[in-house]
């Protein structure tokens, strides 16, 4: 059967009418503030692994993941298992911060996973339920270990939607965090991109540091994201975050690493900060650490526990079936190897998905790491950022500069903009977040849930789960380029034009 025809027979008493009626109670009801609903309009009653079905009875792959909390996908055995074994155990299921079996085994699996130079001289907080109050906790922690108020972070970041981690993210509306440059090749904020663009963004950051008229105090902390997610999926250089922790530890600022949609595997290491051999001073975590059910951790060196009793609470610190679940995703992760395949796989529908560049001038780019992956739509008519990267280069008189302008405008590949991991890299078309709705829109007609990030909404997200399979993936990636040759067919529809660039030789899918 495949995976987007309707099953026979009624799902939870459910069919394409009761599944409408409960969507029209749904935007009666509830908040405006909602929005994958608004984007996916289905109700789902079953799931398993990578396969959600929906009241209507369509089935669809769920490259979503619970925003990347799903790391085994849909109700996996094994976190059944756990979450059975508790229930029928009769242990309680809220316990605030008292000790247990159940938070012992976690607490025991998660150190086993942490990054060398963390796990033997580590602390663990629990705290509210959800990323957002992790980030909270680890504000309020180094700012008390410190005695400083001020926090770095980055453009683009997304670190929750709670008053402190809204401040530290890149959408804020009141600044009271000093921001710094994100590098990035694709958008790179001096208009060089690759090593150079990160060489750049790592000395303004020293500069702000140093500089006594920077305007910025001695910070209590910076945080980042090794792969910045809701930014549009872009992964730090190795270097660039290999600097940031010199920087950072010879002015004895605490580094907070935001693993809470990359951790456990997704990047292709157990935790991203991992692949440039950096050991931050705090970790927050949350998403797949709590096997599908919520829980959030800041785990941090052992010389910054200063707080006092009740310094930081939440009433929901105690989640057991959170634990269990966790305990057992970690652990499975852990033991087959899942880290390793997610970054193999990744690599592998990375390049596939890169074709898409050579076959659609609205594919801006392609990037991610592991299991986390971007496809940025632009408008190939229009003009935009390219005209301040000319700008750049004509103040600066940099070579690299001048380079990319002259290969975003010739459509040639140079060595000027070859990224920081060796994949081309074309000068940046105008952010296009309506081709971007729309091929979202194209994948769910095929059976495909996919997310929307980056900077204007532009950026087609994958996040599925680290036991996606071979095949599995060979359908996803069908059906994302099909989404992508539907819209591109028919930019009218869509407000723009999305012509197809056709290599002598190839067909077009319809010839």
């Amino acid at each position: 059967m495949a995976v987007t025809e309707p099953v026979t027979g009624e799902t939870f008493g459910g069919t394409r009418g009761a599944q409408e009626g409960i969507l029209r109670r749904q935007s009666a009801r509830e908040s405006r503030a909602r929005t994958y609903a608004r984007a996916l309009p289905i109700v789902p009653v079953r799931a398993r692994g990578l396969t959600i079905e929906g009241a209507d009875g369509r089935r669809y792959l769920d490259c979503l993941s619970g925003a990347g909390t799903l790391a085994l996908g849909h109700n996996h055995p094994v976190v059944l298992e756990a979450i059975r074994k508790v229930l029928d155990s009769g242990a309680p299921l809220s316990v605030l911060d008292l000790a247990t079996p159940v938070k012992d085994a976690f607490v025991t699996e998660l150190f086993r996973t942490l990054p060398p130079g963390l796990a033997d001289h580590a602390r663990v907080q629990f705290c509210g339920p959800a990323g957002t109050d992790a980030v909270e906790a680890a504000f309020k922690l180094v700012r008390a270990a410190t005695g400083r108020t001020g926090i770095l972070a980055f453009t683009g970041a997304y670190h929750g939607m709670t008053t402190g981690a809204l401040a530290a993210s890149g959408g804020a509306d009141d600044v009271r965090v000093a921001r710094l440059p994100y590098p990035q090749d694709y958008r790179c904020p001096f208009g060089v991109g690759g090593t150079r663009g990160a060489e750049l963004a790592a000395r303004w950051t020293e500069t702000v540091l140093d500089d006594p008229k920077s305007g910025v105090p001695l910070p209590a902390g910076m945080i980042l994201e090794p792969v910045q997610g809701e930014g549009g999926v872009i992964p730090a250089p190795d270097d660039w975050l290999r600097r940031m922790r010199r920087l950072t530890a010879d002015r004895s600022v605490p580094l907070i690493a935001d693993e809470i949609q990359t951790g456990v595997g997704r990047t292709g290491a157990f935790w991203a900060v991992e692949h440039s051999g950096v050991t931050p001073d705090v970790m927050v975590l949350s998403k797949a650490i709590g096997g599908s059910l919520p829980l959030a951790v800041v785990v941090y060196r052992e010389d910054l526990d200063v707080w006092e009793p009740g310094a930081h609470a939440g009433t929901f610190r105690g989640n057991q079936l959170a634990m269990a679940a966790g305990t057992a995703t970690l652990a499975h992760v852990r033991e087959n190897a899942l880290a390793e395949r997610a970054g193999l796989l990744g690599a592998r529908m990375l390049s596939q998905l890169r074709r898409l560049q050579d076959d659609f001038a609205c594919v801006g780019d392609v990037r991610g790491r592991g299991l986390m992956i971007g496809v940025e739509l632009v408008d190939p008519e229009g003009e935009g950022p390219r005209g301040e990267t000319d700008d750049h280069a004509r103040e600066t008189g940099a070579q690299g500069g001048r380079d990319a302008v002259a290969a975003a405008r010739s459509g040639a590949e140079s060595t000027a903009q070859t990224g920081w991991d060796g994949a081309p890299r074309h000068g940046p078309g105008p952010a296009a977040p309506e081709l971007a709705s729309a091929v979202q829109r194209a994948c769910l007609e095929r059976g495909l849930i996919v997310e929307l990030g980056g900077r204007h909404a532009g950026v087609v997200r994958l996040l599925p789960p680290l036991t996606i399979t071979d095949e599995q993936a060979d359908a996803v990636l069908d059906r994302l380029a099909d989404a992508v040759a539907a819209v591109a067919r028919d930019p009218a529809a869509h407000g723009h034009v999305a012509r197809r660039r056709r290599p002598e030789g190839r067909r077009e899918p319809d010839d």
